[in-house]
């Protein structure tokens, strides 16, 4: 697990990664505070919007909330005229009726006595309002106040009534009321050029009562409101900019303010297209320049150390991989270009390799003198040994007697085989070890050449797998398969029902370090179960060559067949370190 891991994060450990996060633990202080200074301007330009905002929407309700204010004086200015005449309706109603004449904003004004009747007025015709919201709530809360209804008592048309109390010393009397017609505000509304027509507004009091707005009816305002919000609420709020939808689905910017403190608030909605907020931008522009910092500082410092540093390394590097692989015809070149430090090191490399170099072709030479003189010596001592076996062959075939020419071939058989093995030896790429099977198979065809007659009911079969030995274990190895394959041929006979004798001698690996050569040899009716022991001079040279591989001889047979088997451990070999020696890659 933790090797895969680290394999993965095996990138963590090149020098450019490492470049990149010291970089950007250096640079950290910096982006913070620049993080912090984009931050506070963003949040300076989105004040700095907002109040633009709450300034255009404003502008935009001037007219009204002049009015409104205008109203409000008026009223306050007839109370003590009002207070002077109130015994007197004709007296009262004359002030109220020329009031009215005067203005062209106003379109009616009358005095609503706590008992609800309204006997001065602007129409000089008394009353009942006790029934009317002005009158109630007026005297659920009595104040300053305005209110709004859709049809008028007097005047039949949507109003605006901008209501004060009248009292002397501290007994409330009655209420002054002052009527604006809903035409007169939106008259005032579209005679303005200069007024943006996607602006909607929405004037409400502070219990969140709609008394006026520019697009709508008063029943019909809440189609302008934010979704899940009522006046109320956008009442208790105060001053306030935020982004929503309308209950039309739109995405809208609404602006909340009073208008008239304490009395008329004041709700724009504009279209979110049409107005562009500082907050819009704090998040893309508060990242936006530190990470631009940030990864300039990065692109910048890493093709600088890419070009100063990282090529010449991977350079460096692909010089000693190509020279580690082989490739040593001429040192490599020294890297010019490179800063001092890595010329340096590339200097060095150079020199060592151009001393690698001269060292390796010297080694080589000698190597392949020692190597000529040492296939000549193992020539020459084959070349003996078939000269010894040539004279053996002579001599037997002088002596008549069979014993000693059975003695004599014996010994002939032992030195051929010695004789294969210097052969084999002299003949390999590697003379520090010996192909088991080839030289066994070799063993075997010169050992049927000189004994089987033509024309003899003998078979001989081989089985050998690829295994390499050292000469030190190919010597006993060979000896004693000459020794078990002389007399495997000296006692086969055919089995029952056959005519022919067969011999099978094998060398088979078994597991990874050791192997199992194998001699046998049929036999005929009647041989008994088990092999008996023999004392002659092959038994015991077999005893001693299995001695000298660490090993005993196994014997075992049947009235079918003699087996002699040997069990030995082989050496590892490696053919890249001379002295290593052991199974062959893949047939082990």
């Amino acid at each position: 697990m933790k090797t895969g891991l680290r394999g993965r994060l095996r990138f963590t450990e090149r020098l450019g990664f490492r470049l990149a996060f010291l970089l950007s633990v250096a640079l950290l202080p910096l982006g913070m505070i620049a993080l912090a200074q984009t931050w506070q301007m963003a949040r300076d330009a989105d004040k700095a919007a907002e109040q633009a905002l709450i300034q255009r929407t404003s502008d935009a309700v001037a007219s009204e909330r002049a009015i409104l204010e205008n109203a409000l004086g008026a009223s306050a200015a007839l109370i003590p005229s009002v207070l002077d005449r109130i015994g007197d309706a004709d007296a009262c109603s004359q002030v109220l009726t020329d009031f009215v004449n005067r203005s062209p904003i106003f379109s009616f004004a009358g005095l609503i006595e706590t008992d609800g009747m309204m006997r001065c007025s602007s129409s000089e015709i008394p009353r009942d309002m006790s029934d009317t919201p002005t009158y109630r709530s007026f005297m659920a809360n009595p104040g300053a106040q305005v209110t709004a209804n859709e049809r008028g008592r007097v005047t039949g048309q949507p109003v605006l009534i901008v209501s004060q109390p009248v009292t002397r010393d501290g007994v409330l009397l009655g209420l002054l009321t002052i009527s604006v017609p809903h035409a007169t505000l939106q008259a005032l509304r579209s005679g303005g050029g200069q007024r943006d027509r996607s602006l909607a507004l929405v004037m409400f009091t502070s219990d969140g009562t709609a008394v006026f707005s520019n697009d709508h009816s008063l029943g019909d305002t809440d189609v302008v409101l934010p979704q899940g919000l009522d006046l109320t609420v956008l009442a208790e709020a105060g001053t306030q900019v935020f982004r929503g939808r309308d209950h039309e689905g739109k995405n809208r910017v609404f602006v909340v303010f009073p208008a008239v403190p304490g009395l008329v608030n004041v709700l724009g909605s504009w279209p979110a297209e049409a107005v562009q907020l500082g907050r819009d931008l704090i998040a893309p522009t508060t990242l936006l320049f530190p990470l631009t910092m940030w990864l300039t500082s990065l692109v910048v410092a890493y093709a600088a150390i890419d070009r100063l540093v990282i090529r010449h390394v991977r350079e460096l590097r692909g010089q000693m991989r190509r020279f580690a692989l082989g490739r040593r015809n001429t040192a490599p070149e020294v890297l010019a270009s490179a800063p001092a430090e890595i010329a340096d090191v590339s200097q060095t490399f150079h020199n060592l390799a151009r001393i690698l170099i001269r060292d390796e072709a010297e080694l080589e030479a000698s190597l392949q003198e020692k190597t000529v003189l040492l296939k000549e010596v193992h020539h020459r001592v084959k070349n003996n040994l078939q000269l010894i076996a040539s004279i053996m062959n002579m001599q037997i075939r002088q002596v008549k007697e069979p014993v000693a020419r059975a003695v004599l071939k014996s010994v002939q058989d032992r030195v051929a085989s010695l004789a294969t093995i210097h052969r084999n030896l002299y003949q390999a790429e590697t003379l520090s070890a010996v192909q088991a099977d080839k030289l066994l198979g070799d063993i075997v065809s010169q050992m049927t050449l000189m004994t089987v007659t033509p024309g003899s009911n003998l078979r001989i079969e081989t089985e050998f797998d690829p295994v390499i030995l050292y000469p030190d274990q190919a010597v006993p190895v060979s000896l004693l398969a000459t020794e078990a394959l002389t007399n495997a041929i000296k006692y086969a006979v055919p089995p029952a029902g056959e005519t022919a004798s067969r011999i099978r001698i094998a060398l088979k690996a078994d597991g990874d370090r050791h192997a199992i050569l194998s001699v046998t040899n049929s036999r005929g009716p009647g041989a008994p179960a088990e092999a008996a022991p023999h004392s002659g001079l092959g038994t015991q040279l077999i005893d001693a060559f299995a001695g000298q591989l660490g090993s005993a001889v196994e014997l075992d047979g049947s009235d079918e067949c003699y087996r002699l088997s040997l069990r030995f451990e082989v050496a590892q070999f490696d053919p890249a370190t001379p002295g290593q020696f052991g199974l062959r890659s893949g047939h082990a």
